[in-house]
């Protein structure tokens, strides 16, 4: 008989389609109510942060490293809570970063547009827990906060399919475009919600959060080998 192995539904791709349509929903509503700071986008923030600079607007520099900053501790932390909690029973220990998540981005609805530095410092700390934690779907490298990994892994696999006929290249390739496209969906809805509810438009962020919590209490059979 073949074997079944199993898997954590963290790698499967309901929870990173969720997780996707989060990022980019979290990107539109810390740039449209935020100060025009992107949560996700470290990469932005950086060239954003050059120019301010170069501009001599010191003060609008220091909102762009500061998220950029807690990124980076965002990771650090990511790694200490998967050191501390993996051997945990129970809940799973991404279920635990789903939950920070779900926490922090509650609370960011509440502060008005004086706190966007922290507001904006809160969601980059766990947009990095989110894309350090969520690393794979269904064991391949793909980011959730973020498109520029994920659209190159689509093109190099949909390369790599016309040259070879390889048809799971090709699921591959059309798994990575299909996590584009839902990034720019929750952009779409963050847009439209946050500029009707402003800063309460976060706590929608929670349904897909709640969702993937709720589903990785199952694991996910993977076919037989």
């Amino acid at each position: 008989m073949d074997s079944i192995e199993k898997r954590q539904m963290s790698e499967s791709v309901l929870v990173g389609s969720l997780l996707v349509l989060t990022g980019g929903f979290l990107d539109a509503y810390s740039y449209l109510c935020r100060g025009e700071v992107f949560a996700n986008a470290q990469t932005g923030n950086i060239v954003l942060l050059g120019i301010q600079i170069a501009e001599g607007d010191w003060s609008m520099a220091l909102q762009y490293l500061l998220p950029v900053v807690i990124f980076a501790v965002g990771i650090y932390m990511a790694e200490q809570l998967r050191w501390l909690l993996k051997q945990k029973d129970g809940f799973h220990w991404r279920q635990i970063v789903l939950a920070i998540e779900m926490l922090v981005v509650f609370c960011t609805a509440f502060l008005g547009p004086a706190f966007n530095w922290l507001a904006n410092s809160m969601i980059s700390f766990v947009c990095a827990l989110q894309v350090e934690s969520f690393r794979k779907i269904r064991g391949n490298a793909c980011a959730t906060t973020m498109c520029t990994g994920n659209l190159r892994s689509a093109a190099e696999l949909m390369y790599r399919y016309r040259q070879t006929g390889d048809g799971v290249l090709l699921k591959k390739s059309g798994i990575y475009y299909l996590l584009i496209l839902l990034f720019i969906v929750g952009a779409f809805f963050g847009g439209l919600v946050t500029n009707q509810l402003q800063y309460k438009a976060s706590l929608l962020a929670l349904i897909p959060l709640f969702l993937c919590f709720l589903i990785m209490f199952r694991e996910e059979e993977q076919a037989g080998k």
